[in-house]
């Protein structure tokens, strides 16, 4: 990338499943992160989202300003251990991938 383009957007995308009778200290254990994420540089914003068929199943995207945001995040050392409660709460089938955001019109 040279110094006159603009880092692409990320969204990271994570697929969950909340162990039984944990779903209230999840979400709570996510409202810790969330808070702390959204001081966070480059940090644009989440949801949360429990998946209709199963209840036991949750998706969490966040969006950032670029992959590099995304990175310091994860190596910061309040996210270690603002997650470790909330991974507590999830069996071990998680699945967790960053995508670049395109802003592609169709016409």
């Amino acid at each position: 990338m040279n110094s006159t383009q603009v880092p692409a957007r990320v969204r990271v995308v994570r697929l969950l499943r909340v162990r039984d009778g944990m779903e209230a200290h999840f979400v709570k254990s996510y409202q810790g992160v969330l808070e702390r994420a959204e001081r966070s540089p480059g940090h644009l914003g989440e949801q949360l989202c429990r998946s209709v068929d199963d209840p036991t199943r949750w998706l969490l995207t966040s969006e950032w300003e670029s992959l590099e945001h995304v990175k310091q995040w994860r190596t910061d050392p309040d996210h270690t251990a603002l997650v470790e409660p909330l991974n507590a709460c999830l069996h071990d089938d998680r699945w967790t991938a960053v995508f670049h955001v395109t802003d592609a019109a169709t016409r």
